[in-house]
């Protein structure tokens, strides 16, 4: 199976807020609309905001959105001037990454990442180490 292309889609209660809070909320850019829908560029990934099939029930997401961002203490501080509630403070984990945990107006859990150059995941797999 090849896979050509991807994204994560969110189906939310209230689609003018959800679209609020991913488009104006975190920043992310607009890739494309189409009747009842938007998709939006999330790094390397998209999410799309679509406006049907939404069951209306808040917290039915059985996973999690990670976004990888450039420095979570400024993440953090554009989110609180945003009014958007941070769920769990920056920390970092045993596994080497800083990572914030906030939530959609549905409840979907997003997981805010940021790698330390340090971190494997930074490193060419293409090279040996040095």
């Amino acid at each position: 199976m090849e896979i050509l292309n991807s994204r994560i889609i969110v189906r939310p209660s209230d689609y003018a807020r959800t679209l609020e809070f991913y488009r104006d909320g975190l920043g992310l850019a607009v890739a494309r609309e189409y009747p009842g829908g938007t998709v939006l560029f999330a790094g390397q990934s998209l999410i799309e905001v679509a406006g049907h099939g939404g069951g209306g029930e808040q917290g039915s997401f059985a996973g999690a959105i990670w976004l990888q961002v450039r420095d979570i203490a400024d993440a953090a501080a554009e989110l609180a001037l945003k009014g958007i509630a941070i769920e769990r403070a920056p920390a970092l984990e045993p596994w080497g990454l800083w990572e914030m945990w906030v939530r959609d107006p549905d409840g979907v859990p997003l997981v805010l990442v940021e790698v330390p150059a340090e971190h494997p995941i930074r490193r060419d797999a293409r090279r040996p180490p040095e």
